[in-house]
């Protein structure tokens, strides 16, 4: 296809169509991954060990999937993922200290 009266070339704005795309999908993914991670803390501050423990699979869940699609680094996920589990452990061993 030639170029547009714009002067932009086609191949530019589709690439730009798809980029808005993607990032939109990429945010929807962080904010959940966010969510979860806000709804965790607010079990672990509670000092909930049962149901933080039901959630800790969740938040994984979501980390992977989002680790695996590019959406997120593996190390960023690997590095949250350990914050978590470090944070259900410190409770669960001593639910005196937050």
């Amino acid at each position: 296809m030639a170029k547009l009266k714009t002067g932009r070339h086609t191949s530019a704005i589709k690439a730009w169509r798809k980029s808005e795309k993607l990032a939109s999908k990429n945010r929807g993914v962080k904010t959940r991954i966010h969510d979860a991670a806000k709804e965790f803390g607010a079990l672990v501050g509670k000092k909930d060990v049962e149901n933080a423990q039901k959630m800790l699979p969740k938040a994984y869940a979501l980390l992977d999937k989002a680790a695996k699609s590019g959406t997120i680094h593996w190390k960023a996920a690997a590095r949250k993922k350990s914050r978590l589990s470090a944070r259900i452990k410190a409770i669960a061993q001593n639910p005196s200290v937050k």
